[in-house]
């Protein structure tokens, strides 16, 4: 992979990639880029740094936003379409209140009622929305 660093104080700065395909070097790039990607979640009056690489989905429920993990849920200070505008393209909206991580989606199952059902790692499902299906599809290339 080549480098190129050019200085100039009178442009904005950027960093553009061209890559054969997505990997690992290129993940890390763009984290690297984008800066701390950790979310403050609160669980029993702690406050827990949360990493966005470990969050499965963002639900909201009773008027709060939750970020669930692997085998817990942190509380969250923010509203979801806050968090919908932060967040990388790994993550996309797939009901009114949820948004998913999809790298942490074990698969999607047609449900009976002709939506999609999503169906995460750690066994936690949800549905995409009739409004949020176009979207969801076009994001997987469907």
């Amino acid at each position: 992979m080549k480098i190129q660093i050019f200085i100039d104080k009178n442009r904005e700065e950027q960093v553009i990639v061209y890559a054969k395909e997505r990997n690992e070097l290129v993940e890390k790039i763009e984290s690297l880029v984008k800066g701390d990607d950790k979310l403050i979640g609160f669980k029993e009056r702690e406050m827990i740094p949360i990493s966005q690489q470990e969050i499965y989905c963002f639900v909201a429920e009773e008027n709060k936003i939750f970020a669930i993990t692997e085998n817990d849920s942190f509380q969250l200070k923010c509203r979801l379409y806050e968090l919908e505008k932060q967040l990388p393209e790994d993550f996309i909206k797939i009901n009114k209140s949820c948004i998913a991580n999809l790298k942490k989606i074990k698969k999607f199952s047609a449900a009976f009622s002709g939506s999609l059902q999503v169906v995460f790692k750690n066994g936690r499902t949800d549905y995409v929305s009739r409004r949020n299906l176009k979207n969801v599809k076009e994001r997987l290339g469907i």
